[in-house]
């Protein structure tokens, strides 16, 4: 049995990206343990979801234990830090966002959890953060960093699709048109990763019920509204069946090579 260490920035972030790599790493035995370096604090919280007085990083932390749960893995870590929010707002360099962690100390706190669970491999986020946003762009400074500190050289960033999230965009564009694809905060464009440089493809379409199940656990940030949820089944396997993975520092693979699960598990 080995250990598989998600490292995450957000409550939900780890059902999209890496949700079915997650349960499949459970289902065959492995111990898959989930870290996540904020508890997202500044996210914007569907209507009505939130009780009276309740802090959405309250709800949110509930929500990443039921996820987990759904997924297989161990209840959630946490680095202790605050949602620095999206690329170019304020909370950026707000006192104690990740955005602004000092980086030795980030490092040495994930560093101590990959040495105390015996990680195995460990999976991050791409160097853009996927698209941009400063708390993954740490994710994934933080994570290379802290898995050499702890000796562990499975590591894999979590990425995107480029090439298919274009071709779907286009194909689907009904489905899009009022999403991310109008966010003037998220180049469409520089997404991901394109196709030619991703190692890995793990396919998840045997777990997209329990992945879906782990998204909508998530109802502060997904709800039934959502773009994610009203997916016609078949198009929803098509975004969330596959899960992409780099080796850090390698391109020009030629086209991702398909497997069940991430080398070293």
């Amino acid at each position: 049995m080995s250990t598989l260490v998600c490292f995450h920035a957000h409550p939900d972030d780890e059902a999209i990206s890496t949700g079915g790599l997650m349960v499949a790493a459970a289902a065959a035995g492995h111990r898959v343990v989930l870290v996540c370096a904020t508890r997202g604090e500044v996210g914007e919280p569907q209507e009505g979801v939130l009780d009276p007085g309740e802090a959405l990083w309250e709800r949110r932390m509930v929500e990443l234990a039921a996820s987990a749960a759904i997924l297989g893995a161990d209840e959630p870590r946490w680095l202790g830090y605050h949602d620095s929010g999206m690329i170019g707002e304020d909370t950026n360099d707000a006192a104690g966002s990740f955005w602004t962690a000092d980086f030795d100390e980030a490092t040495s706190r994930l560093a101590e959890i990959l040495t105390e669970v015996d990680a195995d491999v460990l999976t991050i986020y791409d160097e853009n953060g996927g698209y941009g946003h400063p708390d993954h762009i740490m994710v994934h400074k933080v994570g290379l960093a802290a898995a050499a500190k702890a000796g562990v050289t499975n590591v894999f960033e979590a990425t995107m699709n480029r090439s298919e999230i274009q071709a779907m965009m286009e194909s689907q564009a009904d489905l899009f048109e009022d999403d991310t694809s109008d966010d003037d905060r998220i180049d469409v464009n520089n997404m991901g990763t394109p196709a030619g440089d991703i190692s890995y493809r793990v396919s998840v379409g045997e777990h997209i019920d329990k992945k879906r199940e782990a998204m909508i656990a998530h109802r502060s940030q997904i709800g039934p509204d959502s773009m994610f949820l009203t997916m016609p089944e078949e198009v929803f396997a098509m975004a969330f069946g596959s899960e992409w993975f780099n080796v850090p520092g390698k391109a020009g693979t030629g086209g991702p090579t398909d497997v069940p699960l991430l080398p070293g598990l």
